[in-house]
């Protein structure tokens, strides 16, 4: 009949939150935010993580990372509750951040019961990183494919430094068995490339070859650490920012170390100068993709995800070499590439869930001015050794050298963390 209401639909009741204990629902924040911090991701996304949890069972939760322990605090109807947990974020594994990440949101919608996202969470921490044959192939492919964009026109030059990097990753997994010294095994790696570099030039096996001593150490450089550090900075988290940079230092120190030990128990030592062969376009956005791709194999990347990057890293390559070929500095050539990258990894970063630093580090790995940085310390080593005797060309050398390495990893740091920030704010 006209004029008369249609009877309401009763209004939906509220989703009933879970109930979970005070400890139940620290120590899910615990298990989650340590496998996510412990393997490269952000600490702005470690807290979010966090209260992520809190929030989807009715608590209240804080987390203070730091470089050595996460510190939780939940507060709920009985009080706070604070619990410290020892977790180092050295490690690197895409694998674990999205198993880990995709575990967070299931607590988040409780598509999960508790005691299986626990059981969850534990097998998750417990994952293996890539396989040996893959780490040890991936080694190889990255330290020739790194020779080739700086120059190497030689195919002994190539395999030598493919073998050096190779018989490294062994190495690294071996130690990685008996140690947990977190710069034992970059020492020795580049202990083992400047023998073989240094033996290789005793012999004059080929030309370029400084690159097969220094190729291989580019691979151990901690880029992800830098970035990760750098973003901790810019939102003034200023002591887990400082621990994260010290420790990539730290790491590069380690590096410079056995590289040039390694050198010098055969007599040899870095060359003040590097091929300067400029190769054609096409050759350097090819190797690139192979450098990119076996990052992304080191990065316990999975196969679906590996073409991303790479492809992503191939264009910024293209973009590099043509700023520099129209006169741009490295410095310049490196930033906008970079934020080329920042641009396209962010969303795509966001959506599948994978740690930002890694994944955009694996795609401008060969951006980064390990050559400068190995050679600093080769001068800062000459200069010691000769005193007043050194020459006058020397130390302008190596403070040369020093400040292109500061501009381009500054100029890098500042094109992927850009765009990361600018999608972050809160318009």
């Amino acid at each position: 009949m006209a004029g008369v209401a249609e009877p309401r639909a009763p209004a939906p009741e509220p989703e009933a939150i879970p109930t979970a204990s005070t400890a139940e629902v620290m120590e899910l924040i615990l298990q989650a935010t340590a496998v996510i911090f412990a393997n490269g991701e952000t600490t702005e996304r470690t807290v979010a993580a966090a209260k992520q949890i809190g929030d989807a069972f009715g608590y209240r939760a804080t987390s203070i990372p730091r470089w050595d322990q996460l510190a939780v605090r939940v507060d709920g109807p009985d009080g706070g509750h604070h619990h410290m947990l020892a977790v180092v974020p050295a490690g690197i594994d895409m694998n674990k951040v999205l198993q880990g990440e995709e575990a967070i949101d299931a607590l988040r919608e409780h598509t999960v019961p508790v005691e299986a996202s626990r059981s969850t969470l534990a097998r998750i921490a417990a994952l293996p990183p890539v396989a040996p044959g893959r780490f040890v192939l991936a080694a190889a492919i990255g330290a020739a494919a790194l020779a080739v964009v700086y120059g190497a026109g030689h195919l002994a030059t190539l395999g030598l430094a493919g073998f050096s990097a190779g018989m490294g990753a062994l190495i690294r997994r071996g130690l990685a068995k008996v140690s947990s010294n977190l710069f034992v095994q970059p020492f020795c790696a580049a202990f083992l490339a400047g023998l073989i570099g240094g033996i290789a030039r005793q012999l004059q096996l080929g030309p370029d070859l400084a690159l097969v001593a220094l190729c291989p150490c580019m691979l151990l450089v901690p880029g992800p650490h830098f970035l990760n550090g750098l973003f901790d900075l810019v939102r003034a988290r200023v002591a887990i920012g400082g621990s994260r940079i010290a420790f990539a230092l730290l790491v590069i120190a380690a590096i410079s170390a056995g590289l040039l030990l390694g050198l010098s128990t055969v007599g040899a030592s870095l060359p003040a100068s590097l091929p300067s062969r400029r190769i054609a376009l096409p050759l350097d956005v090819i190797a690139a993709g192979f450098a990119v791709s076996a990052y992304g194999s080191f990065y316990s990347m999975p196969w679906r995800h590996l073409a991303i990057p790479i492809v992503v890293g191939m264009v910024a390559h293209g973009l590099r070499w043509s700023a520099i070929s129209l006169g741009a500095t490295a410095a310049a050539a490196a930033f906008l590439a970079c934020l080329f990258v920042g641009m396209i990894i962010t969303p795509v970063g966001n959506r599948l869930r994978l740690p930002y630093a890694a994944l955009s580090f694996a795609a401008v790995v060969a951006f980064i001015p390990g050559v400068f940085l190995f050679r600093i310390m080769a001068g800062l080593v000459h200069v010691a050794q000769l005193g007043d005797k050194a020459p006058p060309t020397l130390v302008p050398m190596v403070a040369g050298d020093g400040v292109t390495a500061v501009l381009i990893l500054v100029a890098m740091g500042c094109g992927l963390i850009a765009p990361k920030l600018v999608a972050q704010i809160e318009w």
